[in-house]
């Protein structure tokens, strides 16, 4: 039986640190505490490991960068994942290389994923939010490091994702705990993991309340569309809450109810979903929930060099709960 030798991933089990921090102490970043420092040192001298970056380079050709696939938007979430991203890889001792695509469709990936492997990028991430995108994952060579972020959680494919459905959930139980006795949802487009993930959320919540299921009401993530579906919403008498699929969707919802004379909270509460950085200057001031981007980017830069490091894949799967935060567009029901 060959015994392999120590990786990295030994190495912060041993210092009691994540992959991260040893990387970091690796690569002589200065944000690591010297108590740290210290500790992971002695663990690589007590292993004996040997970083194999190097000896990795020269024999793969692959360098100290990590290829990112990711649909070319302006969108709130896939843009703040592709920059904490970029931050996290940074305090590893890697740099980006984006590979920007119309669609995250077959082809558009597949090309993306060729043009990457031939700059010899020591990994790839994809930013895969959409159905259209399993098909390519599935196909793209096996011995390249991957991890698909907010990917399709059915496929065996390394995924890192916000926890979408109990991010919906606490919208909407925040809600009900107001004294609604139902919630409308406006949802984001089909196709997207994002929004089946919150339209489940929502509609588990009020179930396991014993609530009411209205009628969902799709849309895309414009504030456009959200304004269309508020101004459907603020016609119905009956209707004083609504959860927003995201914050762009809440804001038109906002303007419509304030158009059509009813108001924000005391006629209807509304939540909506990323906490972008205008929701706190929102009229009134939104309340939302928060996806922790930053943390998404840790966990799938950790698991990303963990294939690198140790040509095996470790966890497929792992769910990050985002957070709520209270403002001041939701209150009680108004008497009637």
């Amino acid at each position: 039986m060959t015994v392999r030798d120590p990786a990295m991933t030994d190495v912060a089990r041993l210092a009691g640190v994540s992959h991260q921090t040893v990387s970091r102490v690796l690569n002589g970043h200065p944000n690591v505490r010297e108590k740290t420092r210290l500790r992971v040192q002695a663990a690589i001298a007590e292993l004996g490991y040997r970083p194999n970056r190097a000896a990795r380079a020269l024999v793969t050709g692959r360098s100290q960068v990590i290829g990112v696939v990711a649909q070319n938007t302006t969108l709130y979430g896939p843009a703040s994942l592709l920059a904490a991203l970029e931050q996290a890889a940074a305090e590893a001792g890697f740099a980006v290389s984006v590979g920007s695509v119309r669609n995250l469709d077959h082809q558009s990936i597949s090309a993306a994923v060729e043009r990457h492997l031939g700059h010899r990028v020591a990994g790839i991430v994809v930013i895969a939010p959409v159905e259209s995108a399993g098909e390519a994952l599935e196909r793209l060579p096996k011995d390249v490091p991957l991890v698909t972020i907010d990917g399709d959680p059915q496929r065996p494919v390394p995924l890192v994702t916000v926890d979408q459905v109990a991010g919906a959930r606490a919208a909407t139980q925040h809600l009900l705990e107001a004294g609604h006795r139902t919630v409308w949802h406006v949802s984001g487009p089909p196709g997207w993991f994002d929004s089946a993930g919150r339209i489940e959320g929502w509609r588990e919540a009020l179930q396991a309340a014993g609530a009411e299921v209205p009628p969902l009401l799709p849309a895309d993530w414009s504030a456009a569309a959200g304004y269309r579906c508020g101004q459907m919403l603020a016609r119905m008498p009956e209707v004083t809450a609504v959860f927003a699929a995201n914050d762009h969707l809440a804001l038109g919802v906002l303007r419509a109810v304030h158009e059509h004379g009813r108001r924000v909270p005391d006629d209807i509460s509304v939540v909506g979903f990323d906490d972008v950085p205008e929701a706190s200057f929102f009229i009134p001031p939104l309340t939302t929930i928060q996806p922790d981007f930053a943390a998404v980017a840790r966990a799938s830069l950790e698991m990303l060099l963990t294939q690198i490091e140790t040509d095996t894949v470790g966890a497929l799967r792992q769910t990050i709960a985002p957070t709520l935060v209270a403002r001041q567009s939701v209150a009680g029901p108004a008497r009637r």
